[in-house]
């Protein structure tokens, strides 16, 4: 179709109110046609890319284009990182401050090459980075003693770090590239082998995924201690495939830590569940209280159903197994859905009501049903809200123009919001709340902009959070960024094959995320504790020194 008519045409300047709106109604007819005829071209394909399939032949190509040209379907870039981002000048730093000199060694212009008049006048420095990678095997020649009076032997015992014929230099750098730089167990194998190391499959696959409980106790620690660092938290969450099954990743944190966890399904149990270490479905504790039954309101249970809890001992924490006894009781008038709410509402009231974790007070992530109600307060994504507006594929050129007019004003919205952080006050805060009721407002008449306006509007009180609380991110970036960290691992080596592969992963990705977050290099953490030197302190400590300096949560500290 030939858009340049459209194009030319000033809807706003035909004088007839009655054939000004039917030109509305006709080119949001055109754009509908026009999304349907788009949807229908991709089923199309889908079909056409199945059928070559079933034939053996090879697939159609998946490579995407970084942009294309509204229309462009799934290839089109929704990102919305560009238009929030204000350029940056790139810096190049001084490395040469930062680094130790280990050697000095001088060198010698050949004499043979020099004239008769040469005269020696300076040294020029100049300063090289190097990596020597070098095996050591070493023999230890352990004394034994005999004591034929308790008839027993006394052996030496080996340093600490040293065990089943391997040291903690080779364990601590086999673990930093596997979990810190995404290194396979293949890939690995095949390093050692190319510098000399002779090790087992066997023997790596349980350095990689064992029991290591010194380790597991550190990572538990850090989230306690991060969980008390602020009043607020990101929490995302991704796919991982543990033994061939689809589970998900929940990714949990603030500036100074991250904690990951791999839970089974993607639902408000198991973010509850990350928000108290990771514990597993038989830990869970339920309550059937006042914050339980305002959940159970807040959903639409119905009255006669809420009755039915009468049952249950009030205001009293219930294990899992008591209550698995309860409900199985109820399965004559309990519906599928109305367990399951029932059982989030009381999982919802234990958790407020524990005092084995710290309460996290507000979360700071997207939209997803299975954040809602979990804490007190929610804060939205803005960066999340606008990929919304970024999916928006307009036809018609007003309306094109019309999504581009309101995507910047959005932006500029948000860049306010970024300097209302800086300096909060009253005043701008009453300014704000209003300016948002004007931009969620307004009517563009392209109806699927005005749809998604719609949509956002009603998450007004998540989207304003920042207005009470202005130390609270306007996006969840860090927890997308920590995400990727386990997508990075997932695309290496696809996923854990084992309950004990799985604890590995998000044990050693919650230490090496926190510890680049707190500045420790996970090789020297690694090795730190694998010889007991003790010379690098605790994350947990370095992680509670930290927080104490940027209070995190001061707006919740005002009455």
């Amino acid at each position: 179709m030939d858009l340049s008519v459209l194009r030319s045409l000033d809807v706003e300047g035909v004088a007839d109110p009655a054939a000004r709106a039917l030109i509305r109604v006709l080119l949001g007819l055109i754009e509908q046609l026009a999304a349907e005829n788009a949807a229908l071209r991709a089923e199309n394909q889908h079909l056409k890319d199945e059928l070559a399939r079933l034939k053996g032949q090879p697939p159609r190509p998946t490579s995407r284009p970084q942009s294309g040209p509204p229309g462009a379907g799934t290839n089109r870039d929704v990102s919305s990182e560009q238009p929030r981002r204000e350029p940056r000048t790139w810096h190049k730093a001084a490395k040469l401050p930062a680094l130790t000199i280990t050697r000095t060694e001088r060198l010698r212009v050949d004499p043979t090459t020099l004239p008769a008049d040469a005269v020696f006048k300076d040294l020029e420095r100049v300063v090289v980075q190097d990596l020597v990678i070098q095996v050591e095997t070493v023999c230890f020649e352990k004394e034994v003693w005999y004591s034929p009076g308790e008839r027993r032997s006394y052996r030496a015992a080996l340093p600490a770090g040293y065990s089943g014929q391997f040291g903690p230099g080779l364990k601590s750098l086999a673990l930093a590239l596997h979990f810190g730089a995404n290194v396979t167990e293949a890939k690995l194998h095949e390093l050692f082998a190319q510098v000399g190391v002779r090790v087992s499959t066997g023997w790596q696959s349980d350095l990689l995924s064992g029991d290591a409980a010194a380790f597991g106790a550190e990572a538990q620690a850090v989230e306690r201690a991060g969980l008390k660092s602020s009043p607020w938290h990101h929490l995302d969450d991704t796919a991982t495939r543990v033994d061939g099954q689809n589970e998900h990743c929940q990714v949990l944190g603030n500036g100074l830590y991250t904690a990951y966890h791999t839970t089974q399904r993607k639902d408000r149990l198991s973010v509850l569940d990350a928000l108290q270490g990771g514990r597993s479905p038989d830990e869970r504790t339920y309550r059937w209280d006042a914050t339980a039954e305002a959940y159970l309101i807040w959903w639409g249970l119905s009255a006669a159903a809420r009755q039915r809890l009468g049952s249950l001992p009030r205001d009293q924490a219930l294990d899992a197994a008591t209550f698995d006894q309860w409900e199985h009781g109820q399965t004559a008038w309990l519906g599928p859905q109305q367990r399951a709410r029932i059982r989030e509402g009381l999982a919802i009231a234990a958790y407020h009501a524990q005092t084995d974790w710290p309460v996290v007070a507000c979360l700071v992530c997207d939209d997803a049903p299975q954040f809602q109600q979990v804490t007190a307060e929610l804060a939205l994504c803005w960066v999340h809200e606008g990929r919304h507006y970024a999916k928006l594929s307009p036809y018609v050129p007003q309306h094109q123009a019309r999504l581009d007019a309101f995507r910047e004003r959005f932006w500029q919205y948000y860049q306010e919001l970024l300097a209302y952080k800086q300096q909060p006050t009253a005043a701008e805060r009453a300014r704000l709340e209003a300016a948002f009721d004007v931009l969620f407002t307004a009517e563009t008449g392209y109806a699927a902009l005005d749809a998604r306006i719609a949509l956002t509007r009603q998450k007004k009180a998540d989207l304003l959070r920042v207005l009470a609380h202005p130390e609270l991110p306007l996006h969840n970036n860090p927890a997308e960024l920590a995400a990727r960290r386990r997508v990075r691992k997932r695309d290496a080596s696809f996923g854990p094959r084992s309950a004990a592969g799985r604890w590995a992963w998000d044990t050693y990705q919650t230490l090496a995320a926190t510890a680049q977050q707190l500045g420790v290099p996970f090789l020297r953490y690694l090795h730190d504790r694998l010889t007991g030197a003790g010379q690098i302190p605790h994350l947990a400590d370095l992680l509670t020194a930290r927080a104490a300096t940027l209070n995190f949560g001061a707006s919740w500290a005002v009455p």
